[in-house]
C-alpha cells in the first residue's frame, strides 16, 4: 500500500528497540529519556502512524496537549482505515483538554461514535454535549486513589456527583478528564454494570467547599432526610460512614457490586460473616445501623449550618450534628 508515494513496510529493527525501550521507560516515569527515544523512532520511521501514536501518548501522560494534538493529528494522516482507531480517541481527549471543540467533534465521530443531532447545529465554540450515562472515575489512580461516581458529559469528561474525601484534593461538582479504557466495573443490584475510568486531570474546579459533620441519625430515615434536604438546595450530602468501602487495588480495577450495606456488597477482605460484621464493616454486631455517623457535606458556607439546623428541626429528638469542620 502506498502513503504519499511511499510504500509501507514493518518497522527497522533499530525503530523497534528504540519503542520498546521508550515504554520501558514511560513505566518508570522517566518522560524525558522516552521521549527523546520516541522522537528518534519519528525520525527513522516518519511514515508509520505508530511512530506519531506513541509520540501522541507519551505528550498524553505529560499532559502536553499541544503537542499530543499535533502528534495525533499526524498520526491519523497516515492511517489506512475510516474509523475506530484509538488514535483518533486520543485526539478527542487532547482536543477537550484544549477545549478545542470543532476537533473533538471530529475526533469522535472518526472514531465512530454517534454525535446527538443537536450537536450537528451546535456552534463550533459549544461543548460537547453527548450525555452518556453514570460512570465513575478513580481520582488520583498513581496516589491515593479514590472511585467516586458521575455523570458523563461526553467520552471524556465527567462530572464529579459524589462527595470525595478530603485526601483526594477534589470537589463533588468539578468536572475531570478522563482516559479511555475503564480499569473496573462496579455492577448495581439490578445487575446493571457501570465502567470506572482513571482521571487525568482536573478540567474544571468547583466553587462548592466540602463540610465533615458528625451527625446522630436514630435512623437510616434521619440520614436519607438529610441527603434529600441538600439534593433540594441543589447541593449533596453523603453518608461516609456506609458509602466509603476499602479496597485493594486488585479489588478495585475488577468487576466489583456496589456498596448498598448488604453483606452481598461487603468488602471481599472482610472476614465478618453474615450477621457478625468484620473490622471493615460499616455496621455494628448485633445492629443494621450505627446513629452517629460522618457526613459529607458539598454546600456554600453560607447555607451549610442552615441545612443541619432545619434537618434538626424537623425532628429533634432523633437528630443532632457536631463538629462542622470545612475539609476540602
Amino acid at each position: 500500500m502506498r502513503i504519499f508515494g511511499r510504500v509501507r513496510h514493518r518497522p527497522s529493527a533499530t525503530w523497534r528497540q528504540a519503542t520498546d525501550r521508550a515504554f520501558t521507560l514511560i513505566d518508570d516515569g522517566r518522560y524525558e529519556d522516552a521521549g527523546a527515544l520516541l522522537t528518534r523512532a519519528a525520525d527513522l520511521e516518519p511514515w508509520l502512524p505508530e511512530s506519531w501514536y506513541n509520540l501522541a501518548l507519551l505528550h498524553k501522560f505529560r499532559h502536553d496537549w499541544e503537542q499530543a494534538r499535533a502528534a495525533g493529528l499526524r498520526a491519523v494522516a497516515l492511517l489506512d482505515r475510516d474509523s475506530g482507531a484509538p488514535d483518533w480517541w486520543n485526539i478527542g481527549i487532547a482536543a477537550t483538554a484544549l477545549q478545542d471543540w470543532p476537533l473533538a467533534r471530529r475526533a469522535w465521530q472518526a472514531y465512530g461514535l454517534r454525535m446527538p443531532a443537536a450537536q450537528a447545529a451546535a456552534p463550533s465554540d459549544a461543548p460537547v454535549s453527548m450525555a452518556l450515562g453514570s460512570a465513575a472515575v478513580r481520582l488520583s489512580p498513581e496516589g491515593e486513589a479514590e472511585v467516586v461516581w458521575g455523570r458523563r458529559l461526553d467520552p471524556a469528561r465527567l462530572e464529579v456527583l459524589s462527595i470525595p474525601l478530603p485526601s483526594s484534593g477534589r470537589r463533588w461538582g468539578e468536572v475531570v478528564l478522563h482516559d479511555g479504557v475503564p480499569h473496573g466495573e462496579r455492577v448495581a443490584a439490578d445487575g446493571g454494570a457501570f465502567p470506572v475510568f482513571d482521571e487525568i486531570e482536573l478540567w474544571a474546579p468547583s466553587p462548592v467547599p466540602t463540610w465533615l459533620v458528625l451527625l446522630e441519625a436514630a435512623t437510616e430515615a434521619d440520614r436519607d432526610a438529610l441527603e434529600r434536604l441538600a439534593a433540594d438546595a441543589g447541593y449533596a450530602a453523603e453518608d461516609w460512614s456506609s458509602s466509603v468501602r476499602l479496597l485493594c487495588r486488585t479489588c478495585s480495577e475488577s468487576r466489583m457490586p456496589t456498596d448498598d450495606g448488604s453483606d452481598a456488597s461487603r468488602d471481599p477482605h472482610d472476614k465478618g460473616e453474615p450477621g457478625h460484621p468484620g473490622h471493615l464493616s460499616h455496621r455494628s454486631s448485633g445492629a443494621l445501623w450505627v446513629p452517629e455517623r460522618e457526613c459529607g457535606i458539598a454546600a456554600p458556607a453560607g447555607l451549610v449550618r442552615g441545612l443541619l439546623e432545619s434537618w434538626v428541626a424537623d425532628s429533634p429528638d432523633t437528630r443532632d450534628w457536631r463538629d462542622l469542620e470545612e475539609v476540602c
